[in-house]
């Protein structure tokens, strides 16, 4: 049977336990970017559940679901493209402040 050595300075020392802030910000913002589609697809299928126009007086007219449909497209665009300038802040950061360790 082996036994652990006695000297502490053999070990190596145990990984912090939290995060670099920059690090776990970069991650949530992968996250985000990764949940970006899921929450189109479901921005698109709402028109989905309006009742139809033949149904009664709660439907919805086709003008307002095609405008839905078109705000909800401008307004990922605009979303991809705040998604796509931090990106850049956070590589640009990390380009010019190398890790030291």
């Amino acid at each position: 049977m082996r036994h652990p050595p006695d000297d502490d300075a053999e070990r190596p020392a145990p990984p912090p336990v939290f995060l670099e802030r920059q690090s776990y910000r970069r991650r949530r913002l992968n996250d985000a970017a990764r949940l970006l589609p899921l929450m189109a697809a479901g921005l698109f299928a709402v028109p989905l559940l309006w009742p139809l126009e033949g149904e009664g007086a709660d439907a919805v007219p086709m003008s307002s679901a095609v405008l839905y449909v078109f705000t909800v497209w401008a307004a990922l665009i605009v979303v991809a493209v705040f998604f796509g300038i931090a990106v850049r802040r956070w590589t640009g950061r990390e380009v010019q402040e190398p890790e030291t360790r």
